[in-house]
């Protein structure tokens, strides 16, 4: 299943609008205003009025950047953002994936724990906002791996910031 997320570029807060294959609008993720560090709801379609399916929190007391990802009311996992200096390198705490990427931080891929392939992570170059694309496997909660890519993506902004 392949996903494709945008940015909305003259926003106040983040905003993304998240498509499938066929350009339908499957997932909306908009941050909070006015808070503390980092924090995006994920919703179902285009309704942002209901209850989000997703959260990304970013969580202030911690050394390096951390966020919490939140999936259908169920803490999945933690993405904290190695001690490097020249890559932007992350581990996943609370699953058993591992995540892959290149030193300019334009591709990633999300490994399980015998090293296959979760989902590869595409950001394009060269767009008004930030544009990803992602290829999940088969059998893999698409909601999931979504949320794993959008906190990818707030690591990434916390880091250029």
């Amino acid at each position: 299943m392949k996903l494709y997320i945008k940015q909305k570029v003259f926003s106040w807060r983040d905003r993304f609008t998240i498509k499938d294959e066929h350009g339908t609008d499957v997932y909306t993720a908009v941050g909070e205003f006015f808070t503390l560090g980092k924090h995006l709801n994920v919703y179902q379609g285009t309704n942002t009025d209901c209850r989000p399916v997703g959260q990304i929190n970013q969580r202030l007391m911690s050394f390096t950047t951390r966020f919490g990802i939140t999936v259908r009311d169920n803490y999945i996992a933690d993405m904290v953002r190695k001690i490097t200096f020249l890559t932007n390198d992350y581990r996943l705490e609370g699953l058993p994936w591992r995540i892959d990427g290149d030193v300019f931080a334009h591709d990633y891929t999300l490994l399980d724990e015998r090293s296959n392939v979760i989902m590869a992570l595409s950001r394009a170059w060269f767009t008004w906002g930030d544009s990803y694309e992602l290829d999940i496997a088969d059998g893999y909660d698409p909601l999931t791996c979504l949320c794993i890519a959008l906190a990818v993506d707030c690591c990434l902004c916390v880091r250029r910031s």
